[in-house]
């Protein structure tokens, strides 16, 4: 608190009387009382005659001070004033030199019991400061010193056309969700047994998981076509796998609720079961993988804002490409294969390639899970907009499996987890079993377009079962502490990403030479 050298002046009204001037100071005492040290105004008041018309504010005030310890306000009662014939005057009082300055006991704002209770947006702003201030002279440096190395024709060429049967196999997907609707429809009718919807279901999954991987495996097209129409495979093989689940479950409520079963209230659909070829099309565009009858909706698309995050979307789309062409691959064309040659040339290689693959996974992020889905969810009217939570503050990596993905996460644990527990699976098991179907659908999604198969991505996941169970340990034994943090950072941003980014990257070259 700034304290003036100089006195603070009161300016009066002139023609003020004696009285006036005793009453301006006895409201100064009161006001420039401080939290701790609030005395009995009454006194004072009872002195000056004013007595009946100050008792009621004082004694609040006196309750006040009892309660909550705080300062009583500089602004005086101007019903008080107008009452006894006083002009209003606003007046700063200053901090008394018998108050006590230091009142409780108080942790210092870093100190490790009070880091996390506080707002530390100043400091964010500090590091955004600072990282675009060392990212600017580093990008100006590299220019310099190599030059413009973004190649055009890696993201736009004529080659590019060799991939289109890719893209009638992106186009023919539609196919799939269709048939699957036709199986509910007949389901629905009773035209067919439970034994063949589930028959049916499951030869609808695999063809359509198949189909694209057998296309990519006989087409010698771009790695960046290939990773795509594999999002887009698994994207509807999860889709179908929830319209058919879910369905089936609807199925079985209404039997039961048909003869007259008491079922909780947790089981009580909101919807009646139907099967509408709309409900189906908006599910398969909407940006969630768990099908329902029906969605919130929000009640009008902001078309403003939706430009707005296009635009965002563009330009973090442009800065990531930028980083991949001048950053990355320069480090890993001048790299070894990780797992051969000199170890401390490897460490050096990986420790270099962690940032920009930091920046481009963070930019990968966002651009994904906060614009376009948000910009789809808006167009859609969709309502439920938690596609992610704060991983980036997860203590285990058990708890970042269950935030950084919300769409992926409700999937597994709604149709993966759950049904393994009701099945008498234990809760580890059932765990177990998730990750085995992330780490499948993670090697498929990479490996497929890379044709090399040498599981990297799928251990990399399966990794993260021994490191949800050290994670957990720690944070059982130092609780309020981020240890699981810090070793959750280091896995993602050292060891994990750039190791397989170099793994991968180094088979495929490998392949390419000896297709050559």
């Amino acid at each position: 608190m700034a304290i003036s050298d100089a006195p603070e002046s009161v300016g009066t009204a002139t023609g003020q009387s004696d009285s006036d001037l005793r009453l301006l100071s006895l409201r100064r005492r009161s006001s420039a009382t401080s939290p701790g040290s609030c005395f009995d105004a009454e006194d004072a008041a009872r002195s000056s005659g004013f007595q009946e018309s100050l008792n009621n504010k004082n004694v609040d005030d006196n309750k006040d001070c009892k309660s909550n310890h705080a300062a009583s306000d500089h602004i005086v009662n101007n019903d008080a004033r107008k009452e006894h014939g006083e002009q209003v005057i606003d007046v700063k009082y200053a901090y008394r030199p018998s108050v006590p300055a230091h009142r409780r006991i108080k942790e210092s704002p870093l100190s490790s019991d009070n880091i996390f209770r506080q707002s530390h947006a100043g400091l964010f702003n500090l590091c955004i400061v600072v990282l675009v201030a060392v990212n600017s002279r580093l990008i100006i440096e590299n220019l310099m010193k190599y030059g413009w190395l973004i190649k055009y024709g890696f993201w736009f060429s004529s080659k590019s056309l060799r991939d289109w049967p890719l893209f009638m196999c992106c186009l023919s997907l539609n196919i799939f969700p269709l048939a699957a609707f036709i199986v509910e429809r007949l389901a629905q009718q009773k035209c067919i047994s439970e034994r063949v919807v589930v028959l049916l279901h499951l030869v609808i999954s695999t063809v359509e998981l198949s189909y694209p991987v057998l296309v990519i495996l006989r087409c010698d097209s771009a790695f960046v076509s290939g990773v795509t129409l594999m999002l887009f495979t698994c994207i509807v093989w999860l889709k179908l796998v929830s319209y058919a689940h879910t369905n089936y479950d609807m199925r079985a409520l209404a039997v039961s609720k048909e003869k007259g079963e008491t079922l909780p209230n947790t089981l009580i659909m909101e919807h009646p079961y139907t099967v509408t070829i709309g409900s189906l099309a908006y599910f398969m565009v909407a940006p969630t993988l768990c099908y329902q009858t029906s969605y919130p909706r929000t009640p009008s698309v902001r078309k403003g804002w939706v430009f707005r995050q296009l635009v965002k979307l563009i330009i973090f789309t442009g800065v990531m490409g930028f980083i991949i062409e001048q950053y990355m691959n320069p480090i890993v064309q001048n790299s070894h294969h990780p797992l051969k040659g000199n170890l401390l040339y490897a460490i050096e290689r990986i420790l270099k390639l962690s940032v920009p693959n930091v920046y481009v996974w963070l930019c990968m992020f966002y651009c994904f899970f906060h614009l376009w889905l948000n910009i789809l969810a808006e167009l859609l009217r969709f309502g439920d907009r938690e596609f992610y939570k704060d991983w980036w503050n997860a203590r285990t990596v058990e708890e970042y499996w269950r935030m950084w993905n919300m769409p992926v996460h409700k999937w597994m644990v709604r149709h993966i987890y759950f049904p393994c527990i009701r099945n008498g699976i234990p809760k580890g098991g059932a765990s177990l079993i998730a990750f085995l179907v992330s780490a499948v659908f993670h090697e498929l999604c990479i490996a497929v377009p890379c044709h090399v198969f040498k599981l990297w991505a799928f251990i990399g996941i399966m990794f993260q079962v021994p490191l949800v169970w050290i994670t957990n340990y720690l944070q059982n034994k130092y609780r309020n502490s981020m240890v699981g943090n810090m070793i959750f950072w280091f896995i993602f941003c050292i060891l994990g990403q750039p190791m397989s980014v170099l793994l991968y990257y180094h088979d495929l070259m490998n392949r390419k030479g000896e297709v050559d």
